[in-house]
């Protein structure tokens, strides 16, 4: 997966603390949020959907300040293949241990570090966890939208699979490919 469309959709909960900023917890709706991948390789590209396991995002005050959203790799689907034989031989090979290992690492997850605005969107650097390995994204929200009731934003985050150790078929690895 070389890249992944995120857009969100949360639910409120708040805790209170006297004499500091309020901290507020929004509860990921995993029904509502989508994750939409876009894998990319020498001879093409794959489109598809991963949902949503759980997730939360923590406000102090009006500022975004951690969180962590959890995906279910084993929820991939495919929607650029249609005959369905070929479509599953291809989610086949994605849970294999070529790709994702889903039955050793069944979730990958994203964890908010730090967040700033930048003119009208929300710069997230984050650490994301994929097949037992984390490193650091840093992506931009937009559309971001808060209320007391709800938040939601759009994002894209941009990832070199190989930085995970996926490198099956990589023309970063294999100079012969394409």
């Amino acid at each position: 997966m070389k890249s992944l469309l995120l857009s969100l959709v949360i639910l409120s909960g708040s805790a209170f603390a006297q004499n500091k900023p309020m901290t507020t917890i929004y509860m990921v709706d995993a029904d509502k949020t989508q994750v939409t991948y876009v894998g990319k390789k020498v001879t093409g590209q794959h489109t598809g959907l991963v949902k949503v396991k759980s997730g939360s995002l923590v406000f102090t005050g009006p500022e975004l300040t951690g969180g962590e959203i959890i995906v279910d790799l084993n929820s991939m689907t495919v929607t650029d293949i249609t005959d369905a034989d070929t479509a599953q031989k291809f989610l086949g090979h994605m849970k294999s241990a070529d790709f994702f290992d889903t039955a050793k690492y069944p979730d990958s997850k994203l964890v908010i570090k730090k967040t700033k605005m930048v003119g009208k969107d929300l710069e997230v650097t984050a650490d994301l966890t994929m097949i037992g390995q984390t490193k650091p994204v840093t992506f931009k929200v937009t559309d971001w939208k808060w209320s007391d009731k709800e938040v939601t934003g759009k994002t894209k985050v941009v990832v070199d699979r190989t930085q995970f150790g996926l490198k099956y078929g990589s023309s970063s690895f294999f100079k012969s490919l394409g």
